[in-house]
Order: structure tokens, then sequence, then C-alpha cells
């Protein structure tokens, strides 16, 4: 059996990111939409954290898991330059098409983004 890349699964609409609990160190998987960046995985989240975000405060350790392809990696969260951007724009062109930066500032405005590095 091949190994999957992202690409082949970065259409997929949907996928289920697996975090660990930060107090019960239990799984916590949350179905989400995500967008790809060359190796990179960007995910959203408007208004306050929610567990996902506040697990991956505590440990970045995560796997997302797309079409039945699992990828494992790190997250961080990321408020401001160059991922920020890279991962507000990759999110809105796959989820609702070209727009210019004004339109794509506003949308994001009160929104959190997460960068996902994949393991190779």
């Amino acid at each position: 059996m091949s190994k999957h890349t992202l690409s082949d699964v970065e259409n997929t609409k949907l996928g289920y990111l697996t975090t660990r609990g930060r107090r019960t160190g239990k799984s916590h998987t949350v179905e989400i939409w995500f967008a790809r960046s060359d190796n990179l995985v960007y995910l959203s989240h408007e208004g306050a954290y929610p567990d996902w975000m506040k697990n991956i405060q505590k440990d970045g350790t995560v796997n997302l898991k797309i079409d039945g392809v699992k990828f494992d990696g790190k997250a961080r969260i990321v408020s401001e330059g160059d991922s920020f951007e890279r991962g507000k724009h990759a999110l809105y062109l796959k989820y609702y098409g070209e727009a210019d930066s004004a339109v794509v500032d506003d949308w994001f405005s009160k929104s959190t983004i997460v960068e996902m590095d994949v393991d190779k």
C-alpha cells in the first residue's frame, strides 16, 4: 500500500483533529475544516478558545485524520505574521474561493489560526 500525502486528500471538506486532553490526558477528537499550504495544515476557530485549542496550548502533539488517512504532527496557535496570513488565505480560498485581502481580513478578524506541521 502506498503512503498517502496531504495533496492526496487536501480537497476533502472535513478532517478529524485529535488532541490530548490538557487535564485528563485522554484523546479529544473534533470534526474540523482544514486547508493545506505546502506541508502545513491550517485550522481556525472564531471566538473563545474551545477545548481543542486549549489542549494544543499545553501539548501541540496532534493528529489529523482526513478521508481515512492519519497525519501526525505538531500544532501551534498563530495570531500574527506570515503563518497567520498564509493560514487565513488558504482556508478562505478552499471554502469560499478567491477574495481580496480586505474581505479575508474581515472574515478572520475574530478568528484564531492554528498551524500544524505534518510529520514527514
